[in-house]
């Protein structure tokens, strides 16, 4: 018997019988698998797939779920898991997918703040697909190049782990969770507390590789000076599935220097935050510093946490810059803490330090459901405006609110906004990252409380922050920006998806628009709010 044949054998007689009966048409099923087996490299092997009857089904889809109002049965599942083991599998996913009319789904890290990389309202009837690149997660680091490759389906923790361990004093700008998946992050932009220093995630990508509608597989040369920007902060799922990034590696020193200082409304939170945004994003580039805000568990105040890295010097130099600057924090030596650069990729997402090992970095469990939106900040916010903050904060009983500000300046404010897709640059103090969590799975009437009070806060902040449009950060996927829960098996128009599409890129959605019309006509690569291929 024939080795090609022996490979379709196995693969019909490990997946076929998996399939439920129940299924609309077996027939396509079977179909499709065929095909699978057709365009898959025999010496690339088979490619794992899991239906809802096989008992690895639930795990696989929950693995990197990580925000657990998705596991409700509300949200419709996958009827077809593929976890493909390389390049080749991905193509024959994709061209068959498109030849049978699957929906496809691409999931790397599964943080999208909608569950778009995972689930869908606009299936109907069509069989939904998600192709899952967890296994693509190898990374490659050529310390003599200062580069490096990166597969989708890692996290950004792997990424900053291998880094490390090539080299003490080099780095890259990326989130601060470590458990993002490197293939979404990227492809919206990706900030983080090297942004200021170094740009976003994507302004530091030279090459990538991309299945494209046809199944090819595509490098920056081969694939066009537009396509090669659109992918880089304007979603990558628009456009095909991205397979791998090359990176420019970034300078650290061989130490650090990190702190966090707390504050409550009673110790002056007010009054701090409110001189943090005059000062913020003037800060040099090699100091960068978080509040995160938050309601104190039991009490009727908030907590401002001021949390730093500073990469330019000793930390007797970053206390005399906050003196001189900053004196009403009240920072101390001893709040200071010196660390390796990758200790303090562990410090700042909320890790012990004393674990440096590749398993601590690779923590990828949803531990809360929740709902998110983000805001840019162009003027400061007064005291009475913030204090108005405080209290719908307070006010949001039922859940657990927390507000990110991440200051904008440095090098985010030199590169042009047209440099690449996200367009959040020059005149930004600050982002304003909203969440607010439940620590289970939730029910339909958490999910309603969660919504209504993100909602409240929403409104709330809409006199103070950016206008016509009011920006979004494309990685923060919001549906209340603009989707209609009653589409189904299709995708909004030009118009329809323009509501959405400036508040995330503002002036460049129109050229992402003409990138998709030339690579995508037909809209396969589509969700509820990915980028429309024309403009009727």
């Amino acid at each position: 018997m024939v080795p090609q044949l022996v490979s379709v054998l196995l693969l019909h007689l490990i997946i076929v019988f998996s399939f439920s009966l129940a299924a609309s048409d077996p027939q396509n099923y079977r179909s499709f698998l065929r095909c699978i087996s057709v365009h898959s490299h025999y010496n690339d092997g088979l490619i794992p797939i899991y239906t809802p009857t096989n008992s690895s089904y639930s795990s696989i889809l929950n693995s990197r779920i990580q925000n657990l109002r998705f596991i409700s049965p509300k949200y419709p599942k996958p009827h077809i898991i593929a976890t493909p083991l390389n390049e080749s599998h991905v193509q024959a996913i994709v061209i068959c997918s498109r030849k049978h009319g699957f929906f496809l789904r691409i999931r790397s890290g599964g943080h999208d703040y909608e569950g778009l990389s995972y689930t869908s309202r606009l299936i109907n009837n069509t069989s939904l697909v998600l192709l899952d690149l967890s296994n693509l997660n190898s990374i490659d680091v050529d310390i003599d190049e200062r580069t490096a490759w990166v597969q989708s389906g890692a996290i950004i923790g792997q990424l900053y782990y291998k880094i490390a361990e090539k080299s003490s004093v080099h780095a890259f700008a990326a989130g601060v969770p470590i458990t993002i998946g490197v293939g979404g992050h990227f492809s919206g932009g990706g900030t983080g507390y090297l942004s200021r220093k170094y740009g976003l995630s994507a302004d530091n990508i030279v090459d990538a590789r991309i299945v494209n509608v046809e199944g090819e597989i595509l490098s920056k040369e081969s694939m066009g000076e537009d396509l090669f920007w659109a992918i880089r902060g304007g979603g990558g799922v628009s456009f095909g599935v991205v397979l791998s990034w090359k990176i420019n590696l970034l300078d650290v020193p061989p130490n650090v220097t990190v702190f966090t200082v707390n504050r409550n409304l009673e110790q002056g939170a007010t009054a701090l935050v409110h001189k943090w945004q005059y000062i913020a994003h003037k800060f040099p580039k090699d100091l960068t510093m978080f509040v995160t805000l938050t309601k104190v568990t039991g009490h009727e105040t908030i907590q401002a946490s001021f949390q730093s890295l500073f990469i330019g010097g000793t930390t007797q130099q970053l206390l005399q810059i906050i003196q001189e600057s900053f004196p009403e924090l009240g920072l101390k030596r001893e709040d200071c803490i010196e660390m390796r650069w990758i200790e303090s990729v562990l410090y700042l997402f909320g890790l012990p330090t004393t674990n440096s090992s590749l398993s601590a970095f690779e923590v990828n469990a949803a531990i809360s459901s929740f709902r998110g939106a983000t805001d840019f900040v162009k003027d400061p916010i007064s005291k009475t405006g913030l204090q108005g903050l405080w209290r719908n904060i307070v006010q949001a009983n039922g859940t657990a609110p927390m507000i990110v500000l991440i200051p904008n300046g440095g090098r985010m404010s030199e590169i042009p906004d047209a440099e690449i897709p996200y367009p959040h640059r020059a005149g930004n103090l600050y982002v304003a990252n909203y969440n607010v969590h439940q620590s289970q799975v939730s029910s339909s009437k958490d999910q309603a409380l969660m919504t209504k009070n993100l909602r409240r806060l929403y409104e709330y902040m809409a006199p103070y922050v950016s206008q016509s449009p009011r920006g979004a950060y494309v990685n923060a996927r919001d549906f209340q920006l603009g989707y209609n829960e009653m589409w189904t098996d299709y995708t909004p128009s030009y118009e329809e998806a323009k509501i959405w599409g400036i508040k995330y890129f503002k002036n460049n959605f129109d050229r992402l628009v003409r990138v998709k019309s030339r690579v995508d006509p037909d809209n396969f690569f589509r969700d509820e709010q990915s980028i429309p291929p024309s403009f009727s």
